[in-house]
């Protein structure tokens, strides 16, 4: 797929002025762009980015709050997506409530005022937003990552991707043939590893590597996500990250 941008404007939903603006934030980047004339054209990457923007903002996220999450190294778009039907089922929640309450006002009946209270949806989504917050947005390292993943079109995006799996199956497949984590090849995957994230989102101190080590187990998302390549890679993952941050 390969629209042109007022194609893409169209089809989304949103203004060709939106468009370039999300561009100018580094919100969304056109796929391509002529050189010969400047035209912008947007692919299926494109498409499902925008489709998680607007879900965010069907939510009332900021612009800024939405770059931040997407922007995340470890953005997990399942989990997200879950977060999101979380979310919109409690505004749908609200709405069913202010109809019937707007059947009962026109039979002249006072209503409960209390169908008015959006505070579980705020604290629902407040919570989420500062989540994020709290891991990238106030880092050098999210501020990092950004900057320098704000040009990346689909193909690098996919390239990132493709190689991050890569990576993460090679650990899995150290674990299946009964490698223990502190080995000669589980370290060279963990500094592989260190250098993929340096390369492609931000620096990767020994600290921040050392984080990242624990949360790939506390964190049951990561968890989840990381052993896709198989049961127990995330641990692995862990452990051998820890054997080589000492």
């Amino acid at each position: 797929m390969k629209l042109h941008i007022r194609e893409f404007a169209k089809l989304t939903g949103v203004s060709v002025r939106t468009l370039h603006y999300y561009d100018e934030i580094g919100l969304l980047k056109p796929s391509s762009v002529d050189e010969q004339n400047g035209y912008r054209f947007y692919d299926e990457y494109a498409l499902t980015r925008m489709q998680e923007i607007l879900f965010y903002r069907e939510l009332d996220f900021p612009l800024k709050e939405i770059r931040m999450i997407l922007s995340s190294p470890d953005y997990d778009k399942q989990n997200a997506l879950k977060e999101q039907k979380h979310l919109l089922t409690l505004k749908k929640e609200r709405l069913e409530r202010l109809i019937s309450a707007l059947h009962s006002a026109m039979k002249g009946e006072i209503v409960d005022m209390n169908i008015f209270d959006n505070s579980e949806f705020e604290a629902k989504r407040e919570q989420y937003a500062k989540e994020a917050k709290e891991k990238w947005g106030d880092t050098a390292a999210y501020k990092e990552s950004a900057e320098k993943t704000a040009d990346y079109s689909s193909d690098k995006w996919n390239q990132v991707n493709s190689a991050m799996d890569s990576i993460i199956a090679e650990f899995a497949d150290c674990k299946r043939r009964g490698l223990t984590s502190d080995s000669k090849e589980a370290q060279e995957l963990v500094k592989r590893w260190q250098g993929f994230i340096t390369e492609n989102y931000y620096t990767c101190t020994k600290e921040i590597l050392a984080g990242l080590g624990e949360i790939y187990v506390a964190d049951e998302r990561f968890r989840d996500n990381i052993d896709r390549h198989g049961n127990g890679t995330a641990q692995f993952m862990s452990d051998a990250i820890k054997a080589y941050c000492k």
